[in-house]
Formats: C-alpha cells, structure tokens, sequence
C-alpha cells in the first residue's frame, strides 16, 4: 500500500503532462468570418450608394469582423445619412491617417474596394452573409462563458441558476442581434408589394399569407400575414382555443416545402407551428387535435370508452399527426 502512495504522484505528474501536451495540439480555430463579403459589400457601396438601401435595415458596424471594413462601413453611412456621396474620394479624409489602414498601402485600398466590386446585385447578400456570421460569432462567444461559467463556479452555486443565466444570455443574444425596422425606401416597399403579390398567385388559394384553414376567415384576411399580430377576444366557454388550435393545426398539417432559386429550402405553404398554451396541457391539446381528426369524441378518448375499431382509427391518425410541424409550450 505504502509503495502504491508513495507512486501516486509520479502517476498524476505524467497524467497531467499528457493532458497538456494533447492541449498543445489542439488547433487554433478562427472565428467565423467572410472578408470577401466585407470586401464586396463595401465596394458595391462606394460605387453605387443605393447598395447602402438594402443592407442599413441591419447592418452595423460592429457586425463586421475586420474593424476597418467596419470603420469604413460606419463612415460611408454617416456621409450617405448626410445626403452626401460615399467614395473613395470623399472617404480619404477620414482615413487619412488611419493607421490600420497604412499597413495595407494607405487609402489606395478604398480605391482598390471600388475597382474589385463587379456588381451591386449581390449587396443584400453580402450584407446578410456578414450579419450571419457575426450572429455566430456571438453565439461562440456566449456558449465559450456557459462553459467557463459551469467549470469555475462556485461549490454553493446552483447548476438551474446557470442554467437560467445561460437562458438570460441567449435572449439577450437574440433581442439584440435580431434586425428589422428602420427606414426604407419606397422603391423597396413596392418591390416587396409586387412580391407579395406574386406569392399569392402562385399559392394555394391566392392568397398572400398563410391559411388558416378557414374559407371565410382567409378571405376576409387574406391569410396569416407576417407583420400582423392578431388578438382574438371572447367571453369564457366561446371556443376561442378551439379556433387557435384548429388554425394552429391546419397550418402544420399545410406546411410544404420548395427548393429556392439560391438552393435553400424554404415554406411553399402552410409553416411551423409553436403554440404557448397557458390554460390547457400540452396533453389537452392534443386530445382534443386527435379526437377530432379521427372523428371520436375527446371525453371517450379520455375515459376510454371506444371499441377496438376507434382505437385501430385513433393509432392510424395519431401516426400521420406526428409528423406535423407543430410544436406546444405549456410551461
């Protein structure tokens, strides 16, 4: 026994070595980031002002990952908000005597960010390309302090109250980096109208949002529509969550996608659906999908009051429902 102690720390000395030398390996990974992006979104800028348009909605300085493309991001947007040209030549000034920028040969770069730019029509993307990749370096950022967090805390700190720390974080996370607002041009706006318009034409029913199922209510609506935040009031009993839930439904059971012209999938109808429940169960809500569905009365379902033929019919629906969209939150 005395001979096993008295080895112990050669042990743990050789252990911890290893551990370092395989710590030593590991690679250095660089934060995500597209310098192209910034570079092509820059020079659309400094050769066509209206590059600017499609991106101020939100786009930030501190969303770019090279500091002086940001810089110069920033400046160009406070010339153009002054109604002034943002070019390489009324960018010179304010960068001058810029000392980043002297290492990579002075404010010929700005004229260099002009000549490279082949086109304005990708500005949006670039734009958003750039917005996305900062997102993810925030998220890197946040996940990097959970983790330092739970390794170094403290022997009296609770992990649920790390655990909601963490929650607190990722929703300030996605307060702040979630974009939209701002002003906008008319020429956009009609632009988008004409999209709008076009949706509805190629969807099921013409319409511009998304159905709810219900003929008379998408026709007075038209559909479900992004920007509209839709209260529905009534005295208790009145079946107010028998309509949510039948809307909620209809639009997971409609959901479809496509291919995008960019490669992507995206929603060619219906959507996915969260719903908050803070009356009735997730359990509740349920039944009441599924007993309407397969035609059989919840309370039966409930009580289990069916014959083997209900049942066979209740397994049959509750397989084709489960791979609906639709998601529910009763905390």
């Amino acid at each position: 026994m005395s001979e096993i102690i008295k080895n112990a720390p050669i042990a743990l000395n050789s252990l911890i070595k290893e551990q370092l030398s395989q710590e030593e390996e590991v690679e250095f990974r660089t934060p995500p980031n597209n310098i192209e992006a910034e570079q092509g979104l820059l020079g659309a800028i400094l050769i066509n002002n209206d590059s600017y348009d499609r991106v101020s909605s939100f786009l930030r300085e501190e969303h770019f990952f090279e500091s002086l493309h940001g810089r110069i991001f920033d400046t160009a947007a406070q010339l153009i908000g002054m109604g002034k040209t943002a070019s390489p030549v009324t960018l010179k000034t304010h960068f001058e005597n810029d000392p980043v920028i002297q290492e990579i040969g002075g404010v010929k770069y700005l004229a260099r960010l002009a000549a490279d730019a082949t086109s304005i029509i990708n500005a949006k993307d670039y734009g958003q390309t750039i917005y996305d990749l900062s997102v993810r370096r925030s998220l890197i950022n946040v996940g990097e302090d959970i983790v330092n967090t739970a390794y170094e805390a403290d022997v009296n700190a609770l992990p649920q109250k790390q655990i909601e720390l963490a929650e607190q974080e990722l929703y300030k996370l996605a307060e702040t980096d979630k974009y939209g607002g701002g002003f906008q041009s008319f020429a956009m706006a009609l632009t988008d109208v004409v999209t709008m318009a076009e949706a509805a034409y190629k969807r099921d029913g013409n319409l511009s949002g998304i159905s709810t199922g219900l003929t008379t209510l998408d026709n007075m609506m038209g559909g479900l529509q992004k920007s509209d935040l839709i209260v529905l009031a009534g005295r208790p009993s009145m079946g107010k969550t028998a309509l949510a839930t039948n809307i909620a439904f209809n639009v997971a059971k409609a959901y479809r996608q496509e291919v995008a012209p960019d490669g992507s999938l995206q929603a060619a109808n219906g959507g996915v659906v969260a719903f908050f429940s803070l009356e009735m169960s997730a359990e509740q809500l349920a039944t009441r999908i599924i007993a309407e569905q397969a035609e059989i009365s919840s309370s039966n379902i409930r009580r289990g009051d069916i014959t083997s033929e209900q049942f066979d019919k209740l397994v049959e629906t509750t397989k084709i429902l489960e791979e609906k969209p639709l998601f529910i939150d009763d905390t």
